[in-house]
């Protein structure tokens, strides 16, 4: 048994890589940091598929075990993948797919599992970079390496690989790829950064994975295959330039048309035509004459873009397209509002709970809550299409996480506003940018619920094309542009700065330069955007929905939960049976109380006031006579806590006979005079002779 091991150091991280060991009959390499470790493993088979994309699956799993746990819940054994699981996927997927050939068709498939888990260093992008690393061991023909890194700020310094505590007071939670020449993907959190200290960022990010890529490259000298040939299908260049020329003048009318599904239709139709043509000419050569075409129309659109920066819209390279903005189209949903962005359309709902509504996750470091949500729906219809709905894409999942992070910054602690919140978006129509109309529809729903959010954010998708020296960045791009440019780049933020950014390129060489100009053409768009959407609803509603429930927290002394519990729940399970409210109670004291109805919110409150309050010398109270005996009276002031009236102090004269003054079940106003170091009460109804009706306390309800 051969293993080979290559170790580098990033910042304060050691990275080891190993193989030779493990999973021998694959491609495989054992990635660590710290105590974290994961097996990556690559195979890609031998025949290729007649298929028209490349046949590539990555899975990513953390098992339970990896960090000494079992599962929770009824099935003890892992699953369908998390929401985490799924996100890692396409952070490993992303920037591995575009290096493969493009006429690459052998069936490919990466796994990472999660073999050890330290609950301090996060294995995302250790899979990515495993991923890279297994494929360079490969005999895949593949155009790597690349390599992940995590990157978060504290005080402004940035750090390399920081562990969960560092990240939790970062207000930076960058993960780049890169190669050794360009960065390559980006996915970012982050507080109101500005565009300077993104770019920054980035760089940073790029100059960290560096010792990454070396690595690889030693390990693959010292443990990989040789390269499988692959030879790209043989074009026939001088047919498919005698096939774009016959197309180019219909093709190029057809591309003139403004509106999405009017431009495909015409398009569709040129292409049958000439396609038919040509076919008669050349029969058997089908599939080449669409080739051709297809390249035609990527061809003109790029360079009616570069060189007329005319797009195939009809708008400028920075131009938004029309907007249209509706606060609370429906009643019902607690907050609502229609967003749409020329042929993009989405209805965002935003509905707030109590915390027994907040999402609670069985994940590998342990059980974690989650009290807002963002959940993204993308039907089929929205593209005009008829096809079966299979659940949740991982499409959807990664579009909602975007959105996601792009407001959650800007969400209250839950001690400002203590609702769980779930926020949908439905795209109703699509034509690029869908993810950026969650976010921007997702924002004006949560204010139209009364969300006090910091501040309101807004979202861009931008693009771009690059035809040897010439560049075009585009503003608000669509599917289209999308699919035929060289750059998918989101951000959101607030006027302040960025609270999001996803990036991923099809180029090299994208310079600092070109990041400067995008980012800066983002922040107009957004502003742009912002401005529009501060003329429908320029800040939250003073109240929530008559229809969301009222929440009111207070805070007790630990040592008083128990009261409010009772010995098997009891006492809470009371007040809950007489009130009606919702009561959460946490470790550290923390109450909250929720329903419809205030009364019942203030009822609640009296008694758990009641049954947690530390009574003081000198207080009033409204209290009712639980038992009479010879030498006085004992009253209850607090539920469950009484104090004895003696009967010298039952009146300002001689009292022979307590029950000539008072009996069993009377309400009676009393003061307290001491309480021993036992706790014992000692009350007194003559002392609260004339005192002010405000100054008692009523603690029984």
């Amino acid at each position: 048994m051969k293993v080979v091991t290559e170790t580098v150091q990033v910042g304060d991280r050691t990275i080891v890589f190993e193989t030779g060991k493990l999973a021998k009959q694959a491609n495989s390499v054992v990635v660590r940091c710290g105590e974290t470790a994961l097996l990556v493993t690559a195979v890609s088979s031998k025949s290729p598929r007649d298929l028209p994309f490349l046949p590539l699956t990555v899975e990513y799993r953390e098992g339970s075990a990896a960090a000494g746990k079992i599962p929770g819940g009824y099935f003890k054994r892992e699953g369908r993948p998390s929401e985490k699981e799924i996100l890692t996927c396409r952070l490993t997927d992303r920037p591995i797919r575009p290096l493969f050939p493009k006429g690459y068709r052998c069936e490919t498939q990466i796994i990472a599992t999660v073999f050890s888990h330290d609950k301090r260093n996060e294995p995302d992008v250790l899979s990515l970079t495993g991923a890279s690393a297994a494929l360079m061991l490969s005999d895949a023909p593949w155009d790597g390496p690349v390599a992940g890194v995590r990157v978060g700020r504290i005080d402004g310094e940035f750090i390399a690989f920081p562990t969960f505590d560092e990240i939790a007071q970062s207000d930076l939670n960058l993960v780049v790829a890169a190669s050794r020449d360009a960065i390559v993907m980006v996915e970012a959190g982050c507080e109101e950064l500005s565009e300077a200290e993104m770019i920054d960022a980035l760089m940073f990010a790029k100059q960290a994975v560096q010792p990454l890529l070396e690595a690889q490259v030693r390990l693959r000298e010292r443990a990989g295959q040789p390269k499988r040939e692959h030879v790209e299908p043989e074009v026939d260049q001088a047919f498919a330039s005698m096939c774009m020329d016959a197309g180019r003048d219909a093709v190029t009318t057809a591309l003139a048309i403004t509106g999405k599904h009017a431009r495909h239709e015409a398009l569709d139709a040129a292409i049958a035509e000439i396609s038919a043509a040509l076919a008669e000419q050349h029969p058997g050569r089908e599939e080449e004459i669409q080739a051709a075409l297809g390249r035609l129309e990527k061809q003109i659109v790029r360079k009616t873009t570069v060189e007329e920066h005319r797009r195939v819209d009809g708008r400028g390279l920075s131009d938004i397209r029309p907007l249209y903005i509706e606060a609370h189209p429906f009643e019902r949903p607690h907050g609502s509002s229609l967003f749409q962005r020329g042929e993009t359309q989405a209805f965002v709902s935003a509905t707030l709970g109590t915390e027994r509504d907040a999402q609670r996750l069985d994940t590998i470091r342990g059980d974690v809550t989650r009290r807002f949500m963002l959940h993204y729906n993308f039907p089929p219809f929205c593209t005009g299409e008829a096809r079966p709905i299979r659940g949740t894409s991982r499409r959807e999942t990664g579009h909602g996480a975007l959105a996601e992070r792009a407001l959650s910054t800007v969400v209250p602690a839950e001690d400002v506003f203590p609702y769980t919140i779930r926020v949908v978006s439905d795209t109703l129509e699509s034509n690029g940018s869908s993810s950026m109309a969650a976010v921007c529809g997702g924002c004006l729903a949560l204010m139209d619920a009364g969300v006090p959010i910091k501040a309101p954010v807004a979202g861009i998708a931008m693009g771009l094309i690059q035809e040897g020296d010439k560049i075009a960045v585009l503003s608000d791009i669509l599917g289209d542009e999308d699919h035929l440019g060289d750059m998918d780049f989101k951000v959101t933020g607030t006027r302040k700065g960025i609270t999001a950014l996803q990036m991923d390129i099809k180029v090299k060489g994208l310079t600092r330069a070109i990041l400067e100009q995008a980012l800066e053409q983002a922040r107009g768009g957004r502003l742009h955007i912002l401005d529009k959407m501060a003329d429908v609803l320029p800040e939250p509603r003073a109240n929530i929905s008559k229809y969301a429930p009222r929440i009111e927290t207070m805070q007790v002394r630990v040592d008083k939960i128990r009261s409010i519990i009772g010995p098997g729940g009891k006492v809470i399970r009371g007040i809950i049976e007489q009130t009606g409210c919702a009561i959460d109670i946490d470790d550290t004291g923390r109450v909250s109380i929720a329903s419809e109805d205030e009364e019942a919110i203030q009822a609640a409150r009296r008694i758990i006031e009641g049954l947690t309050f530390e009574p003081e010398v000198g207080d009033c109270y409204a209290g009712v006579v639980k038992r009479v005996v010879d030498f006085g009276a004992f009253v209850e002031f607090m539920p469950g806590t009484d104090g004895l009236v003696h009967v010298s102090e039952l009146e300002n004269h001689r009292v022979n006979k307590v029950t000539d003054v008072l009996n069993e079940g009377d309400e009676v106003v009393v003061k307290i005079l001491s309480i021993d170091d036992n706790g014992r009460v000692r009350l007194s109804r003559k002392a609260a002779f004339g005192v002010d009706p405000d100054d008692v306390r009523n603690l029984r309800g």
